[in-house]
């Protein structure tokens, strides 16, 4: 199904760089919270595909993303992030595009480590944030995660595996790489964890984990649910794995909508 919404596209100003933003306006609803996307650590905008649309239309609220910096359509970085990086977006970049864009209450969908950047998002936002879901999270850092990472970081030596990083990235899908290995497999991030976070969010929070999931096991959306500040639920998709919009992207659709149908605003 196609979705039916305007699509605009804008590079924002922050302080730390132009950023790259995607909007999804439904026919109706426009003027609602907008839900905002957090992509994973090899993500873009782009990759989110028509998922977005689709959200829009089944929410009827408006639906954006955006590229972090050194990813995608947004500004180069050229230092490699530090161990820092999740609260640093949660804490400096976040918010300052929040406020370039003029937005106050609003609802948060993170992938991956978007995930866990939502998550410190609404830890910080107060009343601000309505509503969080975390798709495939990391709550810790588990050596699951850090066997995948491993895996896929061989496997981005193949040259084809790469070029397809290079089209969403261009010239940045070195750094991409470099950033998401280089950080998760630090010693310095061994310790890694969002108790701390959690235990500040207070807005509604849903959990979703496919149970095949191949960078963390169901120990994740249990214990996100488990230190949440406030009300929390999990979801947990049979035979799917660590990209559940894609993979089950209907069942995923389906309870979004139910968990953000009670968001009057």
């Amino acid at each position: 199904m196609t979705p039916r919404v305007a699509i605009q596209d804008r590079h924002v100003a922050i302080p730390a760089g132009d950023v790259f933003v995607r909007r999804w306006m439904p026919v109706a609803g426009g003027s609602r919270a907008p839900l905002i996307l957090l992509h994973d650590s090899l993500g873009c905008v782009e990759l989110w595909r028509d998922f977005p649309g689709l959200l829009a239309q089944r929410l009827q609220r408006p639906v954006l993303a955006y590229d972090r910096l050194g990813f995608g359509k947004s500004a180069p970085r050229a230092a490699i992030p530090g161990p820092e990086f999740i609260d640093e977006e949660a804490r400096r970049d976040f918010p300052a595009l929040r406020a370039a864009l003029g937005i106050e209450r609003h609802l948060l969908f993170g992938h991956s480590v978007g995930g866990g950047m939502a998550l410190c998002i609404a830890a910080d936002a107060g009343d601000d944030c309505l509503a969080v879901v975390s798709e495939s999270a990391q709550a810790f850092v588990e050596p699951r995660t850090l066997e995948g990472i491993r895996a896929a970081q061989a496997a981005f030596a193949d040259p084809l595996r790469f070029e397809r990083l290079e089209r969403v990235h261009g010239d940045k899908a070195r750094w991409v790489l470099a950033a998401w290995t280089g950080v998760w497999l630090s010693p310095a991030f061994a310790d890694w964890n969002l108790d701390a976070a959690l235990a500040r969010v207070g807005c509604p929070l849903l959990a979703i984990h496919g149970e095949r999931d191949e960078y963390g096991s169901l120990a994740f959306p249990q214990r996100i649910v488990a230190h949440a500040g406030g009300p929390a639920e999990a979801m947990i998709l049979p035979g799917c794995g660590h990209v559940p919009h894609r993979e089950q992207a209907d069942a995923v659709l389906e309870r979004v909508a139910a968990f953000a149908g009670a968001i009057d605003a």
